[in-house]
């Protein structure tokens, strides 16, 4: 890539074109956040189980963004380094999107097509390795999105490129989370979970195929010159390099570590809390629960997380700015320390349905933060052509953190049973999640700023 003195600064609208495929994005995973688990659980998942099935996000991140990022690095393509893997990504994901909801009717034409049964828990299998698939390509596509931010900016822009990202990260998750409630409200309409991962995947492919049109990187084709002096990296090599570029790159990935076991703790568990806790649905998707309340409180886990989403979208920009002037390692530590009152407010206060809604908004402060700051920070101390494996290698420390959501969190809450054996306390994530909030605030702390 060109060297930072010969980027153009982006106007409104270059950020705007830039942060559209991210919206695309984050509307997708939106859907998968908050629909997997009712799809599953109507499977025959149990807590444990689903949360199991969860592992499939951070498996992706850990292998593919790491690879993918030195991939990205070294692809030589007139289309550019990072484009590829934007518009590839975005497509696989949407065709597995398509096919998750009906998991059950592909494991039922496999049995009719091969001429045998399929297991009881074949539909199950299908949703498990479609889950996988969509958080793999979602990661394809995320890495290398990252990446593009210092490949097309000076590095004064960085910071803002990022609070855009967040922009885009909230609006998106809004658009997702609102769309089925607001048909209910206002037509009397209810869409359906299948209709709601098709409009996901057109909106993930269509979004990105318009960033990548108006975000032009330059060309990563060489002349045979800069082949013989251009040295690749290994994985291993931009392993070793990562944790060498300046001590408080450790300290922002310990930060990070934390950050994301406590913002897993709500992505992965609110709507099964809302829906189990907060609507007091039993576990089991037995007939004896109305069609209508099932719905209705799915209708309120998109609320919340709607809610959630909006305030994010709302102090995005803020958040850059207020960074920019007292810096973003002050900005993220108020944003941190909000979310961890928004933690204890849910966990204490779940049987109230307003004041849950309230705490998400809260909540969303410090996911605005989240999505840009820890990025901002980092991006300092990115050497140039390294951009893919250094965030690769970054995802790492957000991906690694969800397999401890996943497994250990994910078995204290199917241990601990309430209602008679029919349901479980899925508001201790809150509490695990508010601790580890606390510590990667107490971590920022540490961190010093240029």
């Amino acid at each position: 890539m060109s060297d930072n003195t010969e980027l153009k600064r982006f106007t409104t609208i270059n950020f705007l074109n830039l942060a559209l495929g991210f919206l695309g994005l984050q509307f997708a995973w939106q859907m998968r956040i908050a629909l997997a688990e009712p799809v599953t659980s109507s499977l025959g998942a149990s807590p444990l189980l689903y949360s199991l099935i969860w592992l499939a996000g951070p498996f992706s991140g850990m292998v593919v963004q790491p690879i993918i990022g030195v991939l990205s690095d070294n692809t030589k393509s007139r289309f550019g380094r990072r484009r590829p893997y934007l518009l590839g990504g975005a497509i696989i994901t949407a065709i597995a999107l398509w096919m998750f909801p009906h998991s059950a009717g592909i494991s039922d034409m496999i049995s009719k097509f091969f001429h045998f049964n399929m297991p009881a828990w074949g539909g199950l299998l299908i949703a498990a390795i479609m889950i996988w698939v969509i958080d793999a390509c979602i990661n394809i596509a995320q890495g290398p999105y990252r990446s593009l931010i210092p490949d097309v900016l000076p590095n004064e822009q960085h910071a803002e490129a990022n609070s855009y990202i967040s922009l885009a990260i909230g609006l998106g998750s809004v658009i997702a989370m609102a769309i089925a409630p607001a048909l209910n409200f206002f037509f009397h309409y209810q869409m359906s979970i299948q209709a709601q991962f098709t409009m996901a995947g057109l909106a993930f492919v269509l979004a990105m195929l318009w960033t990548c049109i108006k975000i032009k990187e330059k060309s990563s084709v060489k002349s045979a010159a800069e082949e013989k002096t251009e040295e690749k990296q290994s994985f291993w090599q931009s392993l070793k390099e990562f944790f060498l570029l300046s001590p408080e790159v450790k300290k922002i990935c310990t930060m990070q570590f934390f950050t994301w076991i406590g913002m897993m703790c709500l992505l992965i568990y609110f709507t099964a809390f809302a829906i189990h806790n907060v609507y007091g649905i039993p576990d089991s998707t037995s007939a004896i629960v109305e069609q209508t309340l099932k719905d209705n409180a799915q209708n309120y886990a998109l609320i919340g997380l709607a809610i959630f989403n909006l305030i994010c979208f709302l102090v995005a920009v803020p958040i850059g700015t207020l960074a920019k002037k007292y810096g973003n390692k002050k900005v993220h530590i108020i944003s941190l320390l909000s979310m961890v009152i928004a933690y204890l407010g849910l966990a204490f206060f779940k049987a109230n349905p307003i004041t849950v809604l309230c705490f998400m908004a809260l909540s969303g402060i410090g996911w605005a933060s989240v999505c840009a700051l820890p990025f901002a920070m980092l991006s300092r101390y990115i050497k140039p052509g390294t951009e893919g494996s250094v965030m690769g290698i970054f995802n790492i420390f957000i991906a690694g953190p969800q397999v401890f959501v996943c497994t250990l969190v994910g078995w204290l809450i199917n241990s601990a049973i309430i209602d008679g054996g029919s349901n479980h306390h899925y508001e201790y994530s809150f509490f695990i999640g508010a601790i580890c909030l606390l510590i990667a605030a107490a971590i920022t702390n540490l961190i010093k700023e240029n």
